[in-house]
């Protein structure tokens, strides 16, 4: 497939398409042996996934995914929550750092350790991570060989 700009989309190795997913290579390589999930041949002959084609199979499990509910029930405009752990907390006299496990992502935020009294933040305690950025940064890796 090609991008936009016609260019085409960069390949992955079944490997790497399944970590990206974060499913088995198993489970992939039945999607694929299904004929649910699109390959290529490289030129060594292994299968490649399209990256465009990864993308929707991606979107479309996020969008399926149970996703743990926020136990605050507030509304926000905030769309980025991550319902989680708190895995650790380091804390002074002013600031605080405390860390979450939300699913296969760490979240670290600081902020004030009055915060963290006022919240009973705790390891171990349930906590959402709602994150409005007007800045986030994305990066590529120099090879997806």
């Amino acid at each position: 497939m090609s991008s936009p700009d016609g260019t085409s989309s960069p390949r992955y190795r079944v490997s790497q398409a399944a970590d990206l997913l974060g499913v088995s290579d198993d489970t992939l390589r039945r999607w694929i042996d299904a004929g649910t999930f699109p390959t290529e041949t490289d030129d060594a002959g292994r299968a490649v996934v399209a990256g465009d084609a990864l993308a929707v199979v991606a979107r479309d499990l996020a969008e399926k995914a149970p996703h743990p509910e926020d136990p605050s029930g507030v509304g926000r405009s905030a769309r980025n929550r991550f319902v989680g752990l708190v895995t650790a907390i380091t804390a002074d006299t002013v600031m605080a750092q405390v860390e979450l496990q939300c699913g296969p992502h760490r979240v670290v935020s600081l902020m004030s350790s009055e915060a963290v009294r006022e919240l009973d933040l705790r390891v171990g305690s349930l906590a959402v991570a709602v994150v409005k950025a007007t800045t986030v940064i994305v990066e590529t890796p120099r090879s997806t060989a």
